[in-house]
């Protein structure tokens, strides 16, 4: 479903702009509608954060129009950009609290900005997205505050590929405990 999403998106709003969708979330937001936080990349290497609002409308059908005997569906998505922002802007990145699983966190750009995005892991994956398009495109390494590093920057021994490594880090953890706890244990009598 995402890759359905971005493509859409990618096609009607950023291509258009000239501009390259690297990463987006879904984020609650109190006006109607589906809302996404969304990070993209400018031909000119320009990266701009901005959240994104689909609205799906009916189109209006015409008087006569046989648009019942057709089986194409009448519903359309409408993204409109509705903020938008440079990561050069971006000063701080407050993830509020490390030890607490919070979708929510805010971006300090000439105003802070709170953002909840639909689930802590989404937060984490778009947080690793504005660290590398900053040590990337900005040449500066982002302030992040109230974030676990584990979850930011893996070790070097694991590649950032998001949650997927951290879950496989855990279960290979686990398995080395469960390895150990079976070994014989030699007694010196």
């Amino acid at each position: 479903m995402s890759s359905l999403l971005r493509e859409e998106m990618q096609r009607v709003l950023f291509r258009p702009a000239k501009q390259r969708l690297v990463e987006f979330i879904e984020i609650e937001e109190p006006t109607q509608g589906r809302h996404f936080l969304c990070v993209a990349v400018a031909k000119n290497k320009v990266v701009q954060v901005s959240i994104v609002r689909c609205q799906i409308s009916q189109p209006s059908l015409k008087s006569g129009s046989k648009s019942s005997l057709t089986t194409r569906s009448n519903i359309q998505d409408s993204y409109r950009r509705t903020e938008m922002w440079s990561l050069q802007d971006l000063t701080l990145v407050d993830g509020r609290d490390p030890d607490v699983d919070d979708p929510c966190f805010l971006l300090h750009f000439d105003k802070v900005r709170t953002v909840t995005a639909i689930s802590c892991s989404a937060k984490y994956a778009f947080v690793r997205a504005l660290v590398a398009l900053s040590d990337q495109h900005c040449q500066r390494s982002l302030n992040l505050r109230n974030f676990d590093w584990t979850y930011i920057k893996p070790t070097s021994f694991y590649s950032n590929r998001g949650d997927c490594v951290v879950l496989t880090q855990i279960c290979f953890y686990a398995f080395n405990l469960v390895c150990l706890s079976m070994c014989p244990v030699p007694l010196d009598a």
